[in-house]
């Protein structure tokens, strides 16, 4: 009885600073493992497997722009047991394109030989988040029924298990959570979470982030306990694919003015992305 009543108050105060964007602490439910088996798993060792990871709207060497950086796929690479994702400045540029800050996204699309999609369960990534502002590292889900414009996102929603756009803001050991469908035009419909803070640094000690989706709802996860849940949109009903990227705010490859990066660049460092089913 008592931890009903807890629940319910932990999932008020979830919601009322969800409603109010107040940055607050992970303080809902402990994620259950026990009803999941293990059907993906990562740990980065040797080489990259592209088999398995393909870029993200790139092919092949081919640079494109993305935001105020530009990505190419192969600048991800597996580093001591970690898959790192850098932000870099080349004065020579690569793949088709001139100066500018470069990094990479790369995903399990179909594209990819051995590439992987999964409806339901839960999908997590232990990380440590790169420094400089305006930097964007995030760990997604897609499907091509994301374009898809009919007022339901239950085709498919970009789903951002989370996103790190708040270094050098006033609490920046922070992360967000998104949803987005009907495409990105005017039909665009989204839903985002406050902003969730950490209690190490999470842009030098990892962390894990985590969701678990079931027909009914997402549920939010950092580092095992729960930061929200909501079914916004009629939850998407379809397989959807891994995602793991880093880009900068910004336009045709120029950031932002409050761009401020170290100059030795920074890193996406991402120790493992496991996924699990309903058993």
């Amino acid at each position: 009885m008592f931890k009903s009543i807890f629940s319910f108050i932990m999932s008020c105060i979830i919601s009322l600073c969800v409603a109010l964007d107040i940055p607050c602490y992970p303080m809902g439910e402990k994620l259950d493992l026990d009803k999941f088996d293990l059907t993906f798993e990562d740990n980065f060792e040797g080489e990259l497997d592209r088999s398995v990871w393909s870029g993200h709207y790139q092919y092949g060497n081919t640079t494109v722009s993305r935001k105020g950086s530009y990505w190419n796929q192969y600048l991800a690479q597996t580093k001591d047991g970690n898959l790192v994702i850098p932000v870099v400045y080349l004065e020579e540029g690569m793949g088709g394109e001139g100066a500018g800050w470069y990094s990479a996204g790369v995903d399990t699309d179909a594209d990819a030989e051995n590439g992987f999609s999964q409806k339901f369960g839960y999908f997590e990534c232990r990380c440590i988040l790169p420094k400089g502002s305006d930097i964007w590292s995030a760990f997604w889900l897609m499907n091509s029924g994301v374009f898809d414009e009919d007022g339901s996102g239950r085709d498919g929603t970009e789903i951002d298990i989370f996103e790190s756009d708040c270094y050098g803001d006033f609490m920046e050991n922070a992360v967000t959570s998104n949803l987005h469908f009907d495409g990105y035009g005017d039909a665009h419909q989204k839903h985002g979470a406050t902003k969730f803070l950490l209690k190490n640094n999470p842009y030098e000690e990892f962390n894990t982030y985590g969701l678990e989706w079931n027909e009914n709802e997402y549920i939010f996860y950092i580092n095992g306990v729960e930061t929200f849940r909501t079914d916004f949109g009629g939850v998407s009903q379809n397989e959807e694919y891994l995602i793991l990227s880093v880009e900068m705010k910004g336009e045709d490859g120029v950031p932002s003015e409050r761009e401020n990066v170290p100059a030795e660049g920074a890193e996406f460092i991402i120790d493992y992305v496991k996924v699990y089913q309903y058993k």
